[in-house]
């Protein structure tokens, strides 16, 4: 009922346009999103810079259904990552394949894409594609791979824990030398595909992780789950792996008090920071998802809370 609910808010847009005019909703939206510019998102990564962590930037948006949206999309990356090198922020971009036009052809889809690595390449900085429901795993895997060769060095891509498959790709992805995120997964999967307990998608995780750290280019490890990341280290320790050759990552506004400790403790951190005017189903997804991640999200405002006090 919650999800249905937060769904259905989500394709309201009279509902955000009341939001929008709305403090106590904006400033809520805020504490996860970084404003509706490329300007604003820019200056929360450089805010994140000063405290010694990266971030990586990503214009909210995806499942587009018209062309105009997907060269929006492109022009507002290129933007994005000229700022980035002007302005000498530590920073990259992350991106979904729909957003670009994947589900109106590949071709369409893969000449923004090459648009985008082109001036990553030619700027030294980074791309990384997102990994969206099951239905599009093989297909941006696929995808993925199809770029590899000429841009391996500034793209990479996301795999779920939460899926079944998920151990094979990540073989695969390590033998091609791909730089992988591992995060547990938000999209309500079926059972044949995806672990529904959180034992056993936390167990997947550790797996794969250990795996990625052991063998694999510079894996983020994407996750607020403090029993993970102690795991991680501790891993890492065994195993003799600098905290160079690796990274945490976790969301904008969640659990900041972890991140400043993350970091001071030595470990690269980069903070995910999604902006655009796509703010409110943004979050109403995120939410309806896995509406857990109500309780979630205010607990870790209370514990915040309470490391402050």
């Amino acid at each position: 009922m919650l999800r249905t609910g937060l769904l259905w808010l989500s394709e309201r847009p009279q509902v955000f346009r009341l939001l929008r005019r709305n403090g106590l909703a904006r400033r809520f939206a805020a504490r996860f999103v970084a404003g509706e510019t490329v300007e604003s998102a820019v200056e929360a990564a450089r805010g994140l810079n000063r405290a010694g962590i990266t971030a990586t930037l990503d214009f909210l948006g995806e499942s587009i259904t018209r062309e105009p949206e997907a060269a929006q999309a492109r022009d507002t990356y290129l933007q994005l990552l000229d700022r980035i090198a002007r302005e000498g922020v530590q920073a990259n971009v992350s991106l979904k394949l729909t957003q670009l036009g994947f589900d109106l052809g590949p071709e369409l889809c893969l000449a923004n894409m090459t648009a985008i690595l082109e001036r990553a390449k030619a700027l030294e900085n980074f791309v990384r594609i997102d990994m969206e429901s099951s239905h599009y795993t093989q297909r941006t895997l696929d995808f993925f791979t199809g770029l590899f060769d000429r841009y391996g060095r500034h793209c990479g891509v996301v795999i779920q824990s939460c899926l079944r498959r998920s151990e094979a790709d990540v073989e695969r992805l390590i033998s091609m030398g791909a730089r992988v995120r591992l995060c547990k997964g938000a999209y309500l999967e079926p059972p044949d595909v995806a672990f529904q307990a959180k034992a056993d998608v936390d167990r997947n995780y550790i797996r794969l992780m250990e795996l990625l750290l052991a063998r694999g280019n510079y894996p983020a490890l994407a996750t607020h789950d403090v029993a993970l990341i102690e795991h991680a280290k501790r891993f890492a320790r065994k195993q003799q792996i600098l905290p160079s050759r690796f990274e945490f990552q976790m969301l904008y506004g969640v659990r900041r008090d972890l991140q400043a400790a993350l970091r001071r403790q030595g470990y690269n951190v980069r903070v995910y920071i999604p902006f655009g005017t796509q703010w409110y189903p943004y979050l109403m997804r995120r939410l309806a998802e896995r509406p857990a991640n109500i309780a979630f999200i205010l607990g870790n405002l209370v514990r915040e809370a309470v490391h402050r006090s």
